[in-house]
């Protein structure tokens, strides 16, 4: 009798209302987090960005050493920091001034500062995939601190719910972005919009800017269906809005970078029409690629429907991106070989590699490229930081050509 009262008593508690569970789990879970953030990053402290030795510096800046060695000497640009041994570091900012002494004083055709002029248009990335895992927000968020790093003036967009960008630029979306405060508030159809000025935060990277997300873009894919029935003559449709914030802070960079939702939705519609360049993360294993062919048929028969609407889909390039890439995984290769056949030029010719160091660095919500070299086995992080810099040289050399550059 008792283990049959028993048997019944769990099975009442299985029958619980999901919605409770589901409550006291999110309340568990949000303490916990908090507490590790605390941990991790004290009310007092704030991500910062290590500074550059002097080999790192001249290949971001494009000068050999020796001539970044006499420049700082002579105190003509920057302020690097000097070590007890008398090596120098570089800060982003450091690094920025140097480009500007060397197109003011230097007969070089190079431009070292590298922003658009004239006819260059915004370049907007939009870095996107169907599949979760394929290292999409791994990929934005490297681009977008590589690209300020290299003097651009970048904008770096999350537009995923899942704020996984924000949280690696040190914006918890749960604590630290309030309401109207993600790219909703700039597209919105009510008259609680805001411009995206406003709404844009400056990051810890000289050059990098961030607007945050969180859960609050999913009111953008419940109120488009409502809008799209009730729309005025004048209402801008959904997948224009994103392209006309953007319109409003042109001016102020180079490149947006934009981590889309791991769906095809309104979202990922209007990224794709503000985008002058689409990259697809594609994981090289036989599921991964099979979900990517279905997110390319559905993305074509929407694209179809948008574009007799007056929607762009027009665009510079369309790459696809090897990621978690483990050259030695036979299967692997073959399906990176299979994906070259059919697509050519369209796959980056740079894989980013599967690395415990990009792994290890995301445990504490850092990139690679902030982390200290001394953390790691020297060949595991050189390894990995290669195939970071030549992917994303790669794509720089895209956005140079998009211009007409050399």
């Amino acid at each position: 009798m008792e283990a049959a009262a028993q048997m019944l008593d769990e099975a009442r508690h299985e029958q619980d209302d999901i919605r409770d569970l589901i409550g006291a789990d999110t309340e568990q879970l949000t303490r916990r987090l908090r507490a590790h953030r605390l941990e991790l990053f004290p009310p007092s402290a704030s991500k910062t960005i290590r500074r550059f030795s002097p080999v790192e510096a001249a290949k971001l800046i494009g000068i050999n050493d020796g001539y970044l060695r006499q420049i700082s000497q002579e105190g003509k640009a920057g302020n690097p920091d000097v070590s007890s041994t008398g090596r120098r570091f570089y800060s982003v900012e450091d690094m920025n001034e140097i480009r500007a002494y060397l197109d003011t004083n230097t007969r070089s055709k190079r431009r070292y500062v590298p922003h658009r002029t004239g006819n260059e248009h915004l370049q907007v990335i939009s870095v996107m995939n169907f599949k979760g895992g394929s290292g999409k927000t791994t990929t934005a968020t490297h681009l977008a601190q590589y690209l300020a790093f290299k003097g651009y003036r970048v904008l770096a967009v999350d537009l995923d719910p899942q704020a996984s960008l924000s949280a690696m630029f040190g914006q918890q979306p749960e604590f630290d972005v309030g309401p109207n405060e993600t790219l909703y508030g700039a597209i919105r159809y009510d008259d609680e919009r805001r411009e995206l000025a406003e709404i844009i935060r400056p990051t810890y990277v000289a050059g990098l800017d961030l607007v945050p997300g969180n859960l609050e873009l999913m009111e953008f894919e419940h109120e488009t269906p409502k809008a799209l029935t009730g729309r005025g003559a004048e209402d801008l449709m959904f997948f224009a809005r994103l392209s006309a914030a953007f319109d409003t802070v042109a001016d102020r960079y180079d490149i947006i970078v934009i981590d889309c939702p791991p769906q095809l939705g309104f979202l990922t519609l209007s990224a794709i029409c503000a985008a002058t360049s689409v990259l697809l993360t594609v994981h090289p294993q036989m599921l991964d690629v099979m979900s990517m062919n279905q997110f390319l048929i559905m993305m074509r028969e929407l694209l179809d429907v948008v574009a007799s609407a007056g929607g762009n889909t027009k665009h510079d390039w369309l790459r696809y991106l090897i990621t978690r890439y483990e050259p030695g995984d036979g299967p692997q290769t073959q399906m990176v070989g299979f994906m070259r056949s059919m697509f050519g030029q369209r796959v980056l010719t740079h894989p980013m590699l599967k690395s415990t160091a990009i792994a290890d660095a995301g445990i504490t919500k850092q990139t690679l490229y902030e982390v200290d070299r001394q953390q790691f086995t020297r060949s595991t992080y050189d390894r990995a930081i290669e195939a970071l810099d030549l992917v994303n040289a790669e794509i720089e050399a895209l956005v140079q050509r998009a211009w007409g550059r050399a």
